[in-house]
């Protein structure tokens, strides 16, 4: 198989990995108060710690790309899909960042947080758990087609295979802003051994483009990511470690 060209014109995404071990005082501080009041609710030390390297991280990029402090960027959250009083959604950047987009996700040792110029872009990472029980949740998760694919495989490649849906999927709920509100099953996406791809989508807010890359997390992880264009996408992985460190 030939080397497939990725256009220069092509939608371009970052998308920067961190460790949950990178948690600090110094990035907590970078979190607005709502950030902070969201943080302090949460009852396990691991729950923190995902929470202030994500939200931490998301502003550092913003700000870089931007060309302006940490504290200069602004998040406002934004969901068109309910009619929930208080602020909820998807999170976009205000201020010196408006017109970039971010998406965030974490699991077990993994966050990511990936970022477009005016592509709405969604990402999700889930750890592969085999205590999870994925055919009770097969329902709210998979449709019936993708419940039979699934039930083909076995042992650990079952297990994999159904975080492979659930992570493309929700990258894909994620770009458009409904998460998970909009239902898993309202989607449906190619088998955990084919490329990634969009079969079908009956919701009011599917696009009429979207490209949708599988993305490599290691081996007890299954991530996936979502830009509301036409493919292909330039794709550019970082390590967030360093920037982490000095921010």
């Amino acid at each position: 198989m030939g080397t497939v060209t990725i256009p220069v014109t092509a939608p371009a995404c970052d998308v920067w990995w961190a460790a949950p071990s990178a948690a600090s005082p110094a990035l907590l501080a970078l979190l607005d108060e709502e950030e902070r009041r969201r943080h302090a609710r949460y009852q396990q030390a691991a729950d923190r710690d995902r929470y202030v390297v994500a939200h931490a991280l998301a502003r550092l990029l913003c700000a870089e790309e931007a060309g302006c402090a940490p504290e200069e960027v602004g998040f406002e959250l934004r969901c068109g899909h309910c009619d929930r009083p208080e602020p909820h959604g998807k999170p976009h950047p205000v201020g010196p960042a408006a017109g970039l987009e971010i998406s965030i996700s974490h699991s077990g040792g993994r966050v990511v947080v990936a970022l477009t110029r005016q592509v709405p872009v969604g990402v999700d990472v889930e750890e592969v758990r085999a205590s999870r029980d994925i055919d009770g949740l097969g329902d709210y998760v998979l449709t019936p087609t993708e419940q039979a694919a699934l039930k083909a495989l076995s042992g650990r490649e079952r297990v994999s295979g159904f975080f492979t849906y659930w992570a493309r999927k929700e990258a894909l709920l994620k770009a458009t802003g409904e998460g998970l509100a909009g239902g898993l099953t309202s989607v449906e996406v190619s088998g955990p051994d084919t490329t990634a791809a969009v079969l079908s989508w009956n919701s009011p807010a599917a696009p009429a483009d979207v490209a949708l890359e599988d993305l490599e997390a290691g081996e007890d992880y299954r991530a996936a990511l979502a830009l509301l264009a036409p493919g292909p996408v330039r794709v550019r992985v970082h390590d967030a470690a360093a920037l982490l460190s000095a921010g």
